[in-house]
């Protein structure tokens, strides 16, 4: 067992089996992923800090079944951040994660936390959301998320909301869409489905909000579901726990048209690369916080 050593943040981070292959397909190990992570905390963090998150752990890699762990472990040092978060369905108290430095980031690889998944709002307000998610995952090509990504983005420019785009690193694209937390759960997640609703009315036979799978008959589904209490989505710059490790990855919009674009293009072997050539194009997303006051008009006024 080897033991890597991170020094960050004034603390020294051991990954205690740096060694360990998480990805048989490339052989990347814990300790490579730790250094992934250590090198892209500056333009992850952002999207991080504040928010409740569930730890994706694979203690043996991503070739046997790994869990989610909501729990904070009584065993984290005193330093990891948390938050205690109300269950609703048990009515119970729970302490989560908080991520908000690079030596949290490392320590959780530690734990085999190939992907932390984090809550759509920030503490304190932990019941008003400050992002509203679109899942867009093809039922067969990508070619089909590319085109509901732009059909999305034209009904969002004439609601005059900011749209962001992002690989998922998995099947589709994730687009995000920043708010001002003021409005709950219940009321953002209403607006999302009656945006999602006006959409699909728009093109009946390409997208639909049927949630039940044997409805669907091919169309793609506007997924709105995270768009809830203590639900969570993958953040900017997290690594998936697939072949090739790839990247979820914010993409300029002019990146929908590359005809190479997949939802994994983007790996540990390359995002850093994008990023410094490009920067991050979510950096400003917190910066553009919507009311959905006004919203609710004019989306009222298309129909």
């Amino acid at each position: 067992m080897t033991t890597k050593s991170f020094t960050t943040d004034g603390r020294t981070i051991e990954v205690s089996n740096a060694n360990k292959v998480l990805f048989p397909d490339i052989g990347l190990t814990e300790g490579q992923l730790a250094e992934y992570y250590a090198q892209v905390a500056g333009t992850m963090l952002p999207h991080l800090r504040g928010r409740p998150l569930s730890m994706q752990r694979f203690p043996k890699g991503i070739g046997e079944r790994g869990f989610y762990a909501k729990e904070m472990p009584d065993y984290f040092p005193e330093w990891i951040d948390h938050v205690d978060v109300d269950v609703l369905e048990t009515g119970e108290v729970q302490p989560q994660v908080v991520c908000n430095d690079a030596a949290t980031l490392i320590y959780l690889v530690d734990q085999a936390c190939i992907t932390p998944h984090t809550w759509l709002s920030r503490r304190p307000h932990l019941n008003q959301p400050d992002k509203l998610i679109f899942d867009l995952d093809p039922p067969r090509s990508f070619e089909t998320a590319r085109e509901a990504a732009r059909s999305l983005r034209t009904l969002l420019d004439e609601l005059e909301l900011p749209a962001y785009l992002m690989t998922t690193g998995s099947r589709g694209l994730h687009i995000g869409i920043p708010l001002d937390s003021q409005a709950g759960f219940d009321a953002v997640r209403a607006f999302a489905v009656e945006l999602a609703e006006a959409l699909a009315r728009r093109a009946p036979d390409k997208l639909t909000t049927e949630t039940r799978k044997n409805a669907r008959r091919g169309r793609l589904f506007l997924d709105y579901l995270r768009n809830s209490y203590a639900q969570t989505s993958v953040p900017p710059y997290a690594v998936r726990a697939r072949p090739g490790a790839p990247v979820a990855t914010p993409i300029r919009w002019e990146e929908l048209d590359d005809p190479e674009l997949t939802s994994s293009r983007y790996t540990v072997a390359n995002v850093l690369n994008k990023i410094a050539r490009e920067g991050d194009p979510w950096a400003d997303f917190h910066e553009r916080g919507c009311s959905l006051t006004a919203v609710r008009a004019r989306l009222g006024a298309l129909r």
